[in-house]
């Protein structure tokens, strides 16, 4: 079990680098406005958010062989849980985000997207918290 563990680190930390980056491209693209830099920013989007994916799936199928495995129960799980759900919502959004920018459609400012960048920052640190403290 420790090599599941292990692995559902890895593919967490992963997903989450690309979480942290790709609202960072946003913030970019937000603010250029020549055409050749809109596209360069789009293609970086996409194909960063096509390798997010398995990435996330993967760090779900071992968080889900974890829980199963160990049998891990208790208040701090379904917050967990519940933040994981919010944390695969914002990345959704994302991809929304994302081809709304392709299509040329982008309706917020690249203030909008540093205070949209800070959301999984916060559900990082709850996370942790709450799988180190089981705080209930």
């Amino acid at each position: 079990m420790l090599w599941v563990k292990a692995l559902h680190i890895i593919f967490v930390t992963s997903w989450f680098a690309g979480l942290f980056y790709l609202p960072r491209l946003f913030v970019n693209h937000a603010m250029v406005t020549d055409a050749a830099t809109q596209e360069r920013l789009s293609l970086m989007e996409h194909k960063l958010y096509r390798f997010m994916l398995p990435l996330s799936l993967l760090a779900l199928v071992f968080g889900l062989w974890l829980w199963m495995g160990y049998g891990i129960t208790g208040g701090w799980l379904h917050a967990k849980l519940l933040l994981v759900a919010g944390l695969i919502g914002y990345h959704l959004y994302c991809g929304k985000l994302m081809r709304a920018f392709k299509a040329g459609k982008n309706s917020h400012s690249h203030v909008w997207y540093r205070w949209f960048n800070e959301a999984p920052v916060f559900i990082l640190f709850a996370v942790i918290i709450l799988v180190v403290v089981k705080p209930f």
